[in-house]
């Protein structure tokens, strides 16, 4: 009886080894078929390709297009760094507002570079194909510009909020360590916010050739040709990108609600117009900026047509890095003057 039960017992244990030991090897077969699943998909994305149709569908507005776009780049490229040259030449302008605006301009020298030469490229050859990585790169750094951007107007913002309201305290309050550390933040928001839409991008899977119907690798366009599910991606970047633009436009909102209130304050007309000079500039700026993003990504319908997404891109990312350094020349006297100054000492050079 004793032998029998040992016996059953035996087998019992035998049973649920084998049992186990299936489990074990199902599990495992399982994780295996996971892994080499995932691996396909890196492999797939990575060997992905994107064409970026662009303009393609006007082919007779091809040189046109080649043509207006090249100038507007020429122009953005010698503004800005001029904007950045002039900034650095003349003592006058090594003041807080000046240091954010050579920034500024910086990061839209920047930002137009990452866009327009593909853009360029794209209008004159046959071929429009862009590699999976080159499209993620282009989206990557083209995220880090547009959002220290957005927060680099803010802190501007808040510099001419700290100049009207407090002129005084004006050299204290924005100390040089202060101003570094303002556009450190920004920089570094910027990266961070670059660094998380693009890790989410990254888990999505691409495969074969993928028409974009666009001249840039914008997230929308990129999600759009994705063989899975983009619902993660898509919420976390409408998370963060309405965090940004929210946050952003408080700060704008409130410094200028309190300059506005400073201003109308002002006993004499001529310290009102004066202080509307010095920030006329910058609100068209802002105007210009946020009035194109919240117009392609808050007005209803505004993104079913494909051919308006393609016009307000071309606007935010071409033309705007363009208008900037204009809009701050052309009503800034120590600009003008410093300008001046470099035209007679290169026409005293030639005549020498």
């Amino acid at each position: 009886m004793t032998l029998a039960m040992s016996k059953g017992s035996s087998g019992g244990k035998v049973i649920v080894r084998h049992q186990e030991v299936e489990k074990i090897l199902r599990l495992t077969s399982l994780n295996q078929v996971s892994c080499i699943v995932h691996r396909n998909q890196e492999n797939q994305s990575a060997e992905a390709t994107f064409i970026l149709l662009g303009f393609s569908e006007y082919p007779e507005l091809q040189m046109p297009l080649f043509l207006l776009f090249f100038t507007i780049y020429t122009v953005t490229v010698l503004g800005n760094l001029g904007m950045v040259m002039i900034i650095q030449i003349n003592p006058k302008l090594h003041t807080p507002m000046y240091f954010f605006l050579s920034h500024l301009s910086f990061v839209d020298f920047c930002y137009s570079t990452v866009v327009t030469p593909k853009l360029l490229e794209n209008l004159v050859v046959e071929d429009r194909t862009i590699s999976f990585i080159g499209c993620i790169m282009q989206f990557f750094f083209a995220c880090i510009f547009v959002v220290t951007e957005t927060f680099m107007l803010a802190v501007m913002a808040y510099d001419r909020f700290v100049a009207v309201c407090n002129p005084l305290l004006y050299t204290v309050v924005m100390s040089q360590k202060l101003c570094s550390l303002l556009v450190s933040a920004s920089y570094s928001w910027g990266i961070a916010c670059s660094l998380t839409y693009t890790y989410f991008l990254l888990t999505l899977s691409f495969c074969g050739t993928n028409f974009i119907n666009n001249f840039v690798c914008e997230h929308a366009a990129i999600v759009s040709v994705s063989c899975s599910n983009p619902y993660i991606s898509q919420k976390i970047i409408l998370v963060s990108a309405t965090f940004n633009e929210i946050s952003s436009l408080m700060i704008i909102l409130t410094s200028y609600v309190f300059i506005f209130i400073t201003v109308m304050k002002m006993p004499s007309t001529g310290g009102r117009h004066k202080v509307f000079s010095t920030c006329a500039s910058h609100l068209t700026a802002i105007t210009i900026f946020h009035g194109t993003i919240l117009f392609l990504y808050c007005v209803p319908d505004s993104r079913s047509s494909w051919l308006m997404v393609k016009v307000a891109s071309v606007f935010y990312t071409v033309v705007i890095p363009m208008l900037n350094p204009l809009i701050y020349s052309l009503r800034n006297k120590d600009v003008k003057e410093t300008v001046k100054k470099l035209i007679n000492v290169k026409l005293l050079c030639d005549k020498i």
